[in-house]
């Protein structure tokens, strides 16, 4: 049985007034709020759900630099609400992020650390996301990226081509993961990271090594002893296998 997807993690300088911030911006709650790691998801949540896909902030010593190679795109129902949504994170301490965009229908702002997001246009295809309606990763191969994707999230392939490629979960809920092919090199490591997790039974580290048989390699990002693996996807992105839960 594959991994699924189980977290969005957040690296930050200050982990509790970032997830303030991402509570306020997409109406959700601080579930938990620990020393080590502060957890945001929507009221009501049962973990884990593909409803929606938890925002963990973990503390981390080193600054931002650069944008960002995994963001988040929020769906608006319609110019008002697109309109609406911007002044209000605004006024929560967003700025607005200038990354080259040019003139498009969404707009781009900044979290109060400098994590570039969306806001997108109504768009149909996010009818029925929620706050979040994808979490885009840039990549070299969409396609290439999609097929391994599949496999660690859990979920189906929606649309695929030479730029762009598509995945959400097999229930139909909550937001896409999306792979953006951009000519950008990745130089350091994400700042913004998936968590996967095995279904309750399974053992993690066949798990993981099923991942790696898939071109996932070991990676080290300081993070010590710890239960968990880290490893990196084919283009180096840096994600997580977590004990089964």
């Amino acid at each position: 049985m594959p991994t699924r997807l189980a977290h969005l993690v957040v690296d930050a300088a200050d982990p509790p007034r970032l997830a303030r911030f991402w509570a306020g911006a997409l109406g959700w709650e601080i579930a938990d709020e620990q020393p080590t790691e502060v957890d945001v998801w929507p009221r009501g949540y049962t973990y884990p759900d593909p409803v929606a896909l938890p925002l963990v902030f973990v503390p981390v010593p080193e600054p931002k630099t650069g944008k960002n190679r995994v963001h988040i795109d929020l769906a608006s129902s319609s110019a008002a609400d697109q309109a609406a949504q911007v002044d209000r994170l605004l006024g929560l301490g967003a700025t607005r992020a200038d990354i080259g965009q040019g003139d498009v229908p969404f707009v781009v702002l900044a979290d109060p650390e400098g994590n570039e997001f969306c806001v997108l246009e109504p768009r149909p295809v996010y009818a029925d996301t929620g706050p979040v309606a994808a979490v885009v990763v840039d990549c070299a191969d969409p396609v290439a990226q999609a097929r391994f994707w599949s496999r660690a999230a859990g979920w189906a392939v929606q649309e695929e081509g030479p730029d762009f490629a598509s995945l959400r979960s097999p229930s139909g809920v909550g937001p896409f993961l999306e792979l953006l092919r951009t000519p950008d090199a990745k130089t350091v490591k994400n700042r913004i990271h998936l968590d996967v997790r095995p279904y309750p039974g399974e053992d993690y580290l066949d798990e993981a090594r099923q991942l790696r048989d898939l071109g996932a390699v070991p990676a080290d990002v300081g993070q010590g002893d710890v239960r968990w693996l880290v490893l990196a996807d084919p283009e180096g992105g840096e994600f997580c296998v977590l004990i089964p839960r």
